[in-house]
């Protein structure tokens, strides 16, 4: 059994990938801009100075990223407002580890604010013994900066706590910081670059507790 594990948010606990890719396309039309293809790929999982260098590599080098991202997160908040579905498997895995005592934490790029409203609408924020949203690390994902500090928070050693992702740049950070990286796809699959990195590929949360109950993770 790991010591500790470490959970995404956003499209591995609860299903709100849809509703960003749904924002991509009106938020950029607000700023005069189509949206490029591969853009929400390319993004997904990142957030800050790494998510606004990618915009200006893909959109514009013009594009005011600040007013951009507070436009984009102000269309999202009015849908995530009337609450978010968790994701399959996640109540009983939360169930498995928490029988075990073992310390979980959030590692996202989602907002703190943002975070907290999402695990409190599903009824699982004191699951969580640490929550860390990008804007507390200095680099975002797929630098591992993030999980690190999780992993500190929980007083956790990377090489036995568990990443569990389901985009590409969160494989990359987890498994840059040397984390067990499982990866449990949402919108997309993974490539054979990922496959490399990457420690598991689960199906859901659910495989990921019956790996661990059978031992054959951590």
């Amino acid at each position: 059994m790991f010591d500790g594990v470490i959970f995404d948010m956003d499209g591995l606990m609860v299903d709100t990938e849809p509703v960003w890719m749904e924002c991509w396309e009106p938020a950029l039309a607000h700023f005069g801009y189509a949206v490029p293809p591969g853009l929400a790929d390319a993004v997904r999982g990142s957030a800050g100075d790494t998510a606004s260098r990618i915009l200006h590599e893909m959109v514009s080098p013009q594009l005011d990223t600040r007013a951009f991202w507070d436009y984009f997160s102000s269309l999202a908040e009015k849908i995530f407002s009337q609450g978010v579905e968790k994701k399959p498997g996640l109540d009983e895995l939360l169930a498995y580890l928490g029988e075990r005592g073992v310390p979980c934490a959030v590692a996202s790029s989602s907002s703190k604010k943002g975070i907290e409203r999402n695990l409190r609408f599903i009824g699982d924020l004191d699951c969580f013994q640490a929550i860390v949203p990008s804007s507390e690390v200095a680099h975002a994902k797929p630098a591992p900066d993030i999980f690190l500090e999780a992993a500190r928070r929980l007083g956790t050693k990377p090489s036995r706590t568990m990443v569990l992702e389901d985009s590409f740049n969160g494989v990359r950070a987890g498994a840059t910081g040397g984390f067990f990286t499982v990866m449990v796809p949402d919108l997309a699959q993974p490539n054979d670059e990922i496959r490399s990195v990457a420690s598991r590929v689960c199906s859901s949360l659910l495989e990921v507790r019956d790996l661990l109950a059978q031992g054959e993770m951590g």
